[in-house]
């Protein structure tokens, strides 16, 4: 176990919070945290690129030469690849670019992570993220007293909605709720901001 201080919105300490060493105290491997990244990136890829074959190609399917004396090849379509117009010899088509990666791999993956920021002295624990009204430029002025130019910031099941609705137009500025973590926006972001709720719930998810 390590102790990592607690924050409140207003810059203020609020104490410390135990963060467990088999979730935050690994040691960072690039390699699984690269196929994770790419995993994530290769499954939300939307794969809906498409030529026409030459079955697809709409001509005259009328043989268009002599079959001898012309002196060239015997050709009986105009939809074949090499003439203008012609289908796509192995063009790209409509597939899934997602791939497998065992869920072991997956877990550690988040937990290696976790584990780069701290390493990294990028992680933040935030007493709790709320504020009293929805104002965006109260929710910046709070974030630039504590340095948050460019973070992700996780809080618990559920967020506070007017939170949410003021962090939507800061630029740099992710808000996710704990089911939503991922390696990607973690490392997408500068820094990681996690809420007492978060770790908890962290905590009780790898126990």
């Amino acid at each position: 176990m390590m102790d990592s201080k607690v924050t409140s919105l207003e810059g203020e300490a609020d104490g410390s919070i135990a963060l467990p060493d088999e979730i935050f105290g690994l040691e960072p491997r690039a390699d699984i945290l690269q196929r994770m990244v790419r995993y994530q990136l290769s499954k939300r890829q939307a794969g809906t690129h498409k030529t026409k074959t030459r079955g697809e190609i709409a001509m005259s399917t009328k043989k268009f030469g002599n079959q001898k004396g012309g002196g060239r090849a015997r050709h009986g379509a105009k939809s074949a690849p090499q003439f203008r117009g012609g289908g796509k010899a192995f063009g790209p088509v409509v597939r899934s670019h997602a791939h497998d990666l065992p869920k072991k791999v997956r877990v550690l993956a988040l937990k290696h992570a976790l584990s780069d920021k701290v390493k990294e002295d990028k992680l933040m624990i935030l007493s709790e993220a709320a504020i009293g009204e929805p104002k965006t430029k109260a929710l910046a002025a709070h974030l630039t007293k504590l340095g948050l130019g460019n973070a992700l910031i996780i809080d618990g099941a559920a967020i506070d909605a007017n939170f949410e609705k003021a962090a939507r137009n800061i630029v740099g500025v992710d808000v996710l709720p704990i089911q939503g973590i991922n390696v990607y926006d973690i490392m997408r972001r500068d820094t990681l901001v996690l809420t007492k709720a978060a770790v908890g719930a962290l905590t009780e998810r790898f126990k």
